[in-house]
């Protein structure tokens, strides 16, 4: 069938928190919301269609996992990513966020290093501290807008690091790894005996005839050295039913996973979540790729705009993600100056950029993944806001 992304969806009073959250995290409900990492697109009819289904029976008691749910999973990445791993070696959990915080928190010492690449997904940082461990941070290096990994520095700081995080491909830079950088940042791994953990949630939004790669897919010696997160939940707007696989690389470590779960008694999905994961694997395939196509211009359409109406602000498209990573340091304004400016001048909810680093100021995060005549909307009123600095 074909889907219609151009639709407007009135989300507002959804209990979506990208719209209803507004308040609480810009200080009005006056800006287009441009943040959190969910689309404003109806996901794929199949799933749709599946939840509707399970809604009618009525009943939604304790919910089993058959073992088709995880073999749509192995499925899905030896189809899409030439990847087949052991399903024996795969663990339910209730995010991505959560199964690298409980990595963080089974797999290094208490005070222990753990190594992140930055800028990078805020979360990392923060899940890393509130387990009492220290990040230490290799930064990327920018040059002409690209970002690659500091060979010299990275490698340094394994050599006191117990884990490292790996953001596989890399929000918020839309990097899509090359065979050669991931090899050699595995391999470093191996060398220095530092578990790699790599989140790999955002996989299946890959652009520009890029290919994403599975860390664990690199050889065996690197797969024995790696846990794998990864969801169909930003792949098929589901986040909201709150489910990921974990993929380890032998049984042991995956029974400490589980049981650290189990002492909670967190180990099942909800009675929707295990209907919609295997649905959209199984079925989700065509959304996907018109989805793929849209974002893609949406993309373009933000690029092009900067580049003709918006000189002071830079930006490119991404190879991943549906973010957009917004190089501000033109408009001359301090990070504080810029959160501001984009709220009470501009009307837009983005994330700022010194989440992402401690370090680096002057970027902002945007979330095109929205229909394009919100992000026309958008850019008119940055264009706008700019224009009266």
């Amino acid at each position: 069938m074909r889907y219609d992304f151009d639709q407007v969806i009135d989300r507002g009073g959804n209990l979506s928190a990208k719209y209803d959250e507004r308040k609480k995290k810009f200080g009005t409900e006056d800006v287009i919301p441009l943040w959190v990492a969910d689309m404003d697109f109806r996901t794929a009819q199949p799933i749709i269609d599946a939840l509707k289904a399970r809604a009618e029976e009525g009943v939604w008691g304790y919910t089993t996992r058959p073992d088709s749910y995880f073999e749509a999973i192995r499925d899905w990445q030896s189809r899409r990513n030439g990847w087949t791993p052991d399903i024996a070696c795969m663990s339910f959990s209730l995010g991505v966020v959560q199964t690298l915080s409980a990595c963080v928190r089974l797999y290094t010492p208490q005070g222990g290093n753990v190594l992140i690449q930055t800028p990078v997904y805020g979360e990392f940082y923060d899940m890393v501290e509130l387990a009492g461990r220290r990040v230490i941070e290799s930064p990327l290096k920018e040059r002409d807008g690209r970002w690659t990994v500091d060979w010299e520095d990275f490698e340094d700081k394994l050599r006191e690091a117990d884990l490292f995080l790996l953001c596989n491909p890399h929000n918020p830079l839309g990097i899509v790894w090359r065979s050669e950088d991931l090899r050699r940042m595995m391999e470093l791994c191996l060398k220095y005996h530092v578990l790699a953990v790599s989140d790999e949630i955002h996989s299946d939004l890959i652009f520009h005839g890029k290919k994403h790669i599975p860390a664990a897919s690199l050889s065996p010696e690197i797969a024995a050295n790696v846990v794998t997160g990864i969801s169909g939940t930003k792949t098929f707007n589901l986040a909201g039913l709150q489910a990921s696989t974990a993929v380890f690389p032998d049984r042991h470590t995956k029974e400490v996973f589980d049981r650290f779960w189990m002492d909670m008694d967190i180990q099942r999905n909800n009675a929707f979540s295990v209907v919609a994961m295997e649905t959209a694997f199984r079925e989700g395939e065509e959304w996907l790729e018109q989805l793929l196509s849209y974002i893609s211009g949406n993309f373009d359409f933000v690029v092009d705009y900067c580049r003709r109406r918006i000189p002071g602000i830079k930006t490119y498209a991404p190879d991943a993600t549906y973010l957009m990573w917004l190089d501000c340091r033109g408009l001359g304004l301090s990070d504080q100056e810029l959160h501001d400016f984009m709220i009470q001048k501009a009307g837009l909810g983005l994330n700022d950029g010194s989440a992402y680093s401690r370090g680096l100021s002057g970027y902002m995060r945007l979330n095109a993944a929205c229909p394009r005549s919100v992000l026309e909307r958008a850019m008119r009123q940055l264009e706008e806001a700019v224009s009266g600095l």
